[in-house]
């Protein structure tokens, strides 16, 4: 790996952790509050490509892993990797790697749709189908309950995923992913 491509994961790993620093909208029903931090799921996976953007969400669940307080309101450590949120935190290294890999995909005639799509598909609905079952299981609540509460995320999420494909498509220019094409 490049000092460059750990550069760009280190950074935006640092930026996810920056997201964090917006406060939580806690759900009385659910036990997972709705957060900024997918917003940085989906903007690592557009912007870096799928290997980057994996492993920066890698680094974050390690930084998380260690203690640091990089979550919404200052949570960190092991017990976020095992509570009601860790299926959603687990399945960002997975989202960021399939947004970036359809990215890649379409990168020749990227389009703000594509991306509002893609970011839908594997930043909105894969991070709900991995995490709110894991959610569930850890709650002790039917899986099915589970997935129908998280929901709740929807609206948000749904902007995220407009926001993060609009910033991408304006920094096409500069991101690795056009880079990558043009030297190869």
């Amino acid at each position: 790996m490049k000092t460059k491509e750990l550069v760009y994961a280190a950074l935006f790993a640092a930026f996810i952790a920056v997201l964090g620093l917006i406060p939580p909208i806690p759900l009385g029903f659910i036990p997972v509050p709705i957060t900024a931090q997918t917003l940085g799921v989906m903007l690592a996976g557009c912007f870096l490509g799928k290997r980057m953007a994996a492993i920066s969400l890698m680094l974050f669940i390690l930084l998380i892993a260690i203690g640091l307080p990089v979550l919404p309101s200052g949570r960190g450590g092991m017990a976020m990797l095992v509570g009601p949120s860790a299926g959603f935190i687990f399945s960002w290294p997975i989202a960021a790697f399939c947004i970036g890999w359809a990215s890649e995909k379409v990168w020749p005639k990227l389009k703000t749709w594509k991306l509002v799509v893609i970011n839908i598909i594997f930043g909105v609905i894969l991070v709900s189908l991995i995490g709110a079952p894991v959610m569930a299981l850890i709650t002790n609540t039917p899986v099915w309950a589970g997935i129908v509460s998280s929901a709740s995320y929807l609206p948000g999420d749904l902007i995220k995923a407009v926001i993060a494909s609009v910033i991408v498509v304006q920094l096409k220019a500069i991101s690795p992913i056009e880079e990558k094409i043009h030297h190869s």
